[in-house]
């Protein structure tokens, strides 16, 4: 890749954003992968290095989600982990036995249905609660393992996945689906990316320059995503989800 101080400077940036959108939307990783193959990074190299980049982005946004994760029964916490950690480890292995191309053209499909969930998030909560919870709540652990493995995949679009799926399933509280999303995210990635980096697909350079800033970013999204009001962060996760599935339906 070239060496030149604006490749630099963009792959920082895009490092940063990143950070910031995928605590509180999610897609962050549309921001580092094509920057990534801007820079001149092979594709699948981009893919592996973007995953690293925005790994550590994820710490700083449960880091910045704490209190909201305190707040929730611990066996809670830790069934869901464990959940995250066998889908990530389960994508990541689709993705070294699979042509890239076969899932790439199933990604906007996903994206847009997440986004469409996502947007009727709080009319599905009401609908599906009943007197004892959520008519739709057995399908949250199966949702789980299904979104982190996708994630574990191609991590691009699994923050508003999960989302989407927190809501429809029967969290009330965007701040509290926000701390699962990061929390999850964050397991399902450092799996991932320990695959990539066994199986050599990760550029070392790039990616820790990125993982500095992506960490910044995080915190930085966590707290404004805590003090922006519920419509403004639902509206830019909406958007962020229409925009890239725009996007990866055109480069699809």
């Amino acid at each position: 890749m070239a060496g030149d101080v604006l490749t630099w400077a963009v792959l920082a940036a895009a490092a940063f954003g990143a950070g910031v959108l995928n605590a509180m939307a999610g897609g962050g990783t549309f921001l580092t992968f094509p920057a990534l193959v801007w820079a001149g990074v092979p594709p699948i190299a981009a893919n592996a290095t973007s995953a690293l980049a925005v790994c550590p982005g994820y710490f700083g946004s449960v880091a910045g989600f704490r209190r909201e994760l305190a707040a929730l029964p611990r066996a809670l916490l830790g069934r869901e982990m464990a959940i995250s950690a066998v889908g990530g480890v389960a994508g990541a292995l689709l993705l070294l036995v699979t042509p890239p191309q076969v899932f790439a053209g199933v990604v906007p499909w996903l994206l847009l249905l997440a986004t469409v969930l996502f947007a009727a998030g709080p009319r599905l909560a009401r609908w599906s609660a009943g007197e004892g919870g959520s008519r739709l709540a057995a399908w949250r652990a199966p949702g789980l393992l299904l979104a982190t493995a996708y994630g574990g995949y191609f991590n691009g679009g699994v923050g508003i996945l999960l989302l989407a799926l927190y809501l429809l399933v029967g969290e009330t509280r965007l701040t509290t689906a926000n701390a699962l999303k990061n929390l999850n995210s964050s397991v399902l990635s450092v799996l991932s990316v320990a695959a990539f980096a066994l199986g050599g697909a990760i550029v070392w350079g790039p990616a820790l320059l990125m993982a500095v800033f992506a960490t910044v970013g995080g915190v930085a999204g966590a707290r404004l995503a805590r003090r922006l009001p519920t419509a403004w962060v639902r509206a830019i996760v909406i958007a962020t989800g229409l925009v890239m599935s725009v996007l990866f339906f055109v480069r699809a």
